[in-house]
C-alpha cells in the first residue's frame, strides 16, 4: 500500500490551475518544508485542490495523508 503522512509548513504560494479534457477538473500545487527541513512538492486534484486553495496559505502548519506519485509528489487524500 502506498499511504504517506507528513507534517509541515507550507512554504509558497498554493499555485491553482483548471484542468481541461482531463479526468479531474482543478488542481493546487504547493511546497511543504518537512520538520527535517527537507521540502517536497504537494498535489491536490478537485474538492480538495478547491479547499486548499481557498483556506491555505504560506506559512500555515499541516498534516497531510496522501500517495507518492510516480514524479515523487505527494497527491493529497486528507488533510488536517
Amino acid at each position: 500500500m502506498n499511504l504517506v503522512f507528513i507534517y509541515g509548513k507550507i512554504v509558497g504560494n498554493i499555485k491553482f490551475d483548471f484542468i481541461i479534457n482531463g479526468k479531474h477538473t482543478s488542481i493546487a500545487r504547493f511546497k511543504v518544508e518537512l520538520t527535517n527541513k527537507s521540502i517536497v512538492e504537494v498535489i491536490a486534484y478537485d474538492e480538495i485542490a478547491d479547499f486548499c486553495y481557498r483556506y491555505l496559505e504560506k506559512g500555515i502548519q499541516i498534516f497531510i495523508e496522501g500517495k507518492l506519485t510516480m514524479k515523487m509528489q505527494i497527491e493529497i487524500n486528507n488533510l488536517n
